[in-house]
């Protein structure tokens, strides 16, 4: 259907150019109300805690408008910044400033809840897997259209793991897919068949599922909406023979209980999905 898979790179740079586009269009005409020469200095601000993600999404669209724009970072990458703090000190000029600052800050509130609300659920299960691989925490494909390589990239920022990217990344047979198939074994037979070079999972809903797509050769197991004590069950019938991955309307405070049952993933759609902006706010100085 395309004929490229979108690099981390290229997604941020169409996410750039989107959203100045649709903020901006043929021109800012409120920006146009002041001066445009010399340089104006600024100063942004967190209002709560939060850990820092997004970065290169602010700085490029101010960059877009105003390539000499200078940028000091109080704060680094994947850093827990504290409420009411300094972010950054900017020196711009004062329209490309203007038209900059929504598009830049609605990528930095977004990038850095997904990556402050990761951070809070890996921490959760900290020590509390028997497992000696550990146990970790991944998202899904339940992101924001158009921003799914940035989503993923603040999971990663805020210390969990990716599930598979999107579908050219990975197979994962769901439900619909093993019931068009005919059966576990079948659609697990016909994924292994495409020789895609993929990582190849398969969801199971109950234990007669799990039986058979082990009995398949399955390596990559999502247990769906398994209670504790099935995951605690899932995990002494598998024995190490696949990855098993606990999925199905996770809250935090399942989290560590999940992690203790011994399984070797937890997926939450939530990261990605359920986003609440971070408070930033931008002041020009003079």
């Amino acid at each position: 259907m395309f004929d490229h898979n979108e690099s981390l790179e290229q997604a941020r740079e169409r996410n750039i150019n989107d959203a100045l586009l649709e903020d901006i269009g043929k021109g800012d005409w409120t920006a146009m109300l002041v001066p445009d020469d010399g340089t104006v200095t600024a100063k942004l601000i967190v209002r709560q805690e939060a850990v820092l993600c997004g970065q290169a999404w602010f700085e490029g669209c101010l960059k877009k408008l105003d390539g000499s724009a200078q940028i000091k970072w109080s704060y680094n990458e994947g850093d827990l910044m504290k409420a009411d703090t300094t972010v950054c000190d900017i020196i711009a000029k004062p329209r490309a400033l203007l038209s900059a600052e929504r598009p830049a800050i609605n990528f930095l509130q977004t990038l850095s809840w997904t990556a402050t609300i990761t951070r809070e659920h890996v921490k959760a299960i900290e020590g509390a897997s028997p497992n000696p691989k550990g146990c970790a925490v991944l998202d899904t494909r339940k992101t924001i259209p158009g921003l799914r390589q940035a989503q993923k990239y603040a999971v990663r920022i805020g210390g969990g793991q990716n599930q598979r990217l999107a579908l050219w990344h990975g197979i994962l047979i769901k439900e619909n897919h093993i019931a068009a198939a005919g059966s576990v074994t079948a659609a697990l037979k016909n994924a292994l068949a495409l020789n895609s070079g993929v990582d190849i999972q398969i969801e199971v809903e109950n234990f007669s599922e799990l039986e058979e797509a082990l009995a398949a050769g399955a390596k990559n197991i999502l247990i769906d909406n398994f209670t504790t004590d099935q995951m605690k069950e899932a995990v002494a019938i598998t024995a190490g023979r696949a990855l098993l991955e606990a999925s199905g309307g996770i809250n935090l405070d399942q989290m560590r209980a999940i992690a203790a049952t011994g399984v070797d993933r937890i997926s939450l759609g939530k990261l990605t999905k359920d986003v609440i902006a971070v408070d930033f706010s931008m002041r020009i100085l003079g």
